[in-house]
């Protein structure tokens, strides 16, 4: 736990310093050199700085060990926070949609932004792609889904830096400002879409579920590889962070002295702890055998 927590601290302390100086690059040369999808893009890095700083603090609390009122300890703190990121960027694409929108619907026409627009916007696109591919790399090494959300925001705003140069380029070929306006639409549009994404791969956790069926084909297996378990029902797994908790019903041969059946019930959380190292806790619940349908395994069916 405290390697995992190091590796958060290092991948937001990365995360944190980058964004800052691509975010006051973007907003100064955006409000300079009169871009408004250059601004869009350096306010969209400005909530980067956020999420960094968010992901620094979830570090400090997903350490802190077990206690009476939490259990399981401290790991849904990075779901919380995950979820909180995805709030963050919804407003702030909303907040440039409504912007661009509105520069649209007056019919102003905006200036042609300078030269450094150009500029900003390439460092910024070389930039990102160093901070999504160390957040992806580290959350990946951490099996951290806040880091992981952070790379794939992060290569959403290669994206979108990409689309801004392509704007701008368009913007000098054609003589036509607006189409500045017309990008940051775009931009604002990925950014919601991002957020959405984010929220939704968070919610799951929250909800108690998982859409990883090959975690239940697992624990399927342990039972079977374990002498005198039959019959898995009732699997339930659930995720705290990067931690698994295992919930299942096994069969023993009714005549088994409750000491015997304890020992089958150890062996079977053994075998579910050696095929998935990142469990922390398993209930077995001992049923005598021929009480429940055979084909009933609740978290993943024999015909899903």
């Amino acid at each position: 736990m405290a390697d995992r927590a190091a590796i958060l601290k290092q991948a937001s302390i990365i995360a944190l310093a980058g964004n800052l100086i691509l975010a006051a690059g973007k907003l100064t040369v955006g409000i300079i050199a009169n871009s408004l999808s250059v601004l869009s893009d350096g306010i969209d890095s400005s909530t980067d700085v956020i999420i960094a700083i968010v992901s620094l603090i979830t570090a400090r609390i997903v350490e802190i060990p077990g206690d009476k009122e939490h259990p399981y300890g401290h790991g849904r703190a990075e779901t919380m926070a995950t979820t909180t990121l995805s709030f963050i960027v919804f407003f702030a694409g909303a907040q440039l949609l409504m912007r661009a929108v509105n520069g649209l619907i007056s019919h102003e026409v905006p200036p042609m932004p300078g030269i450094p627009a150009l500029i900003v916007t390439v460092v910024s696109i070389i930039g990102k792609l160093i901070l999504a591919r160390s957040q992806y790399v580290l959350g990946k090494k951490a099996d951290s889904a806040l880091l992981i959300a952070n790379g794939k925001n992060m290569s959403g705003d290669v994206v979108t830096s990409a689309s801004v140069l392509l704007g701008l380029v368009a913007t000098y070929i054609l003589k036509l400002p607006v189409l500045d306006r017309v990008m940051a639409i775009l931009v604002s549009l990925w950014i919601i879409k991002n957020a959405v994404g984010i929220f939704m791969d968070a919610n799951s956790e929250l909800m108690e579920g998982t859409g990883d069926k090959e975690l239940y084909n697992k624990v399927f297996e342990a039972v079977a590889a374990t002498k005198g378990a039959g019959n898995p029902h009732r699997a339930r797994i659930r995720r705290i962070g990067a931690s698994l908790v295992v919930d299942l019903d096994i069969e023993v041969k009714p005549t088994m002295t409750v000491a015997a059946a304890h020992k089958i019930a150890e062996a079977v959380e053994a075998a579910i702890i050696e095929r998935m190292p990142e469990v922390y806790d398993v209930m077995v619940h001992i049923e005598p055998s021929g009480d429940e349908d055979p084909t009933e395994r609740y978290g993943l069916r024999p015909d899903s």
